[in-house]
């Protein structure tokens, strides 16, 4: 599902569930065998997606075992919210790690610097890499050597509610400033607002910041800039949309509150990404599927952009059972795999392959999201990229509650990127 950094506390795993073997069938996924040998035993798949995914993935996992009907998949749903600490702790402990997990792309050279994954190079894992997105390859590795199969490509846009924006007279804003125009309009003539800004989550401050042209550090050159001009100007946007009550925010519970407020039709618009599309269309602001737009997320005062996201498959380097355990990413990796999420969730793919089958060059989110795709900023993919993220969540809660200004949040952010890396000027 989401990108970006949440919440960390361990709790406990929900949804375990082990999936009884079925009748062996034909298909796409293939076979790697062990040791020449049939596959068996079992592979715990830990699956990190929303309630509206959960059980497109499931039945995804069945699939393979169709295929294999020796190996035994255990499949667990883990909260987003959960899964980064979790899987440290397990691996970390040698104790309960899953020998499969959808990690986020901003976990895998995390996990892969920790010694946590298994080096896919060579391995079964990874099939017919020549049809991956160059773009969806590169938080795959760490270090020279490749740690996780790509399966879900994202980043955000603006979802808008067509109705509240076509009944307060207004198009859809191309910038946070054309915006804050339009929330006059959209509140005196409909009572909604015009935006959720997620104020919980620092992966939804990236737009600001790109927005001004700034970044967060410079890898290559090894240089933070998160503290400069644009920095100030992404943390003063924020602050400027809420009080001028263009936007409500939320410091908590930002991903099911926004999306509860879109889909009751109390805000027009919001900043979200394609694994959110089907729980919108759930809600009544949009019975008329039809209701719900996407376009590209407002430009600030220098650029528009939006971060690019998504998921990867890794294998467990502790595994006990590490050749089922690759022909299972091959298969969720699959063209065929992946064709099946667009269907059902229209999540985008990370094979170039499956955007020339009709159904997915048809659907009309992947017509959006595929062009924001190619357009999308790549974040830094270095092992500290996640813990980038704490400090503009702490800094952001800050400005929006007034206890700082944009200017010394964009300070203490930088400050607190050269504690963690150490050689960054």
């Amino acid at each position: 599902m989401r990108c970006g950094i949440r919440g960390v506390t361990a709790t406990a795993l929900v949804a375990g569930l082990a999936l009884a073997a079925t009748a062996c069938g034909g298909g796409d996924g293939g076979s790697a065998g062990n040791s020449g040998g049939e596959l068996s035993g079992t592979v715990t798949f830990w699956d990190t997606s929303n309630d509206a995914e959960k059980a497109t993935y499931r039945k995804l996992a069945e699939g393979f075992q169709k295929e294999h009907p020796k190996v035994h998949v255990q499949y667990v749903n883990v909260p987003f919210g959960d899964a980064n600490a979790k899987f440290k702790n397990a691996a970390g402990g040698n104790s309960g790690a899953p020998d499969v997990m959808r990690t986020e792309v901003a976990w895998t050279a995390d996990f892969a610097n920790l010694g946590y994954l298994a080096p896919l190079d060579g391995t079964p894992a990874l099939d017919k890499t020549g049809d991956y997105l160059p773009q969806a390859v590169g938080s795959t590795k760490f270090k020279g050597k490749t740690y996780a199969a790509p399966q879900v490509i994202d980043t955000l846009g603006l979802f808008y509610n067509k109705k509240l924006l076509k009944d307060a007279g207004v198009g859809v804003p191309k910038t946070f400033a054309e915006l804050t125009t339009a929330a006059k309009k959209i509140k005196a003539k409909t009572g909604a607002t015009a935006l959720y800004l997620r104020g919980d989550d620092p992966y939804w401050f990236l737009p600001y910041l790109y927005g001004e042209g700034g970044k967060m550090v410079d890898a290559r050159d090894k240089i933070v800039q998160i503290d400069d001009g644009a920095g100030v100007k992404a943390f003063k946007t924020i602050k400027d949309l809420v009080d001028s009550k263009a936007a409500v925010t939320d410091a908590t519970d930002g991903q099911e509150n926004q999306l509860k407020a879109l889909k009751d039709g109390t805000v027009a618009m919001a900043v979200d990404g394609p694994w959110d599309i089907e729980g919108a269309r759930a809600g009544k602001a949009f019975k008329d599927k039809e209701n719900l737009g996407v376009a590209p997320v407002p430009a600030g005062s220098k650029a528009q952009g939006s971060p690019q996201g998504g998921w990867n498959l890794s294998v467990y380097a502790g595994s006990k059972n590490l050749q089922a355990s690759y022909a299972f990413v091959k298969y969720m990796s699959s063209a065929k795999v992946q064709q099946q999420t667009t269907d059902q969730l229209s999540l985008l793919p990370t094979r170039k392959s499956v955007y020339d089958v009709p159904a997915v060059k048809n659907n009309e989110m992947v017509r959006f999201f595929k062009p924001a795709v190619d357009g999308a900023v790549q974040r830094p993919w270095i092992a500290e990229g996640n813990s980038l993220f704490e400090p503009i969540k702490v800094q952001m809660n800050k400005v929006l509650t007034g206890s700082a200004t944009p200017e010394q949040a964009a300070k203490a952010t930088g400050d607190a990127y050269r504690k963690l890396l150490k050689d960054y000027k």
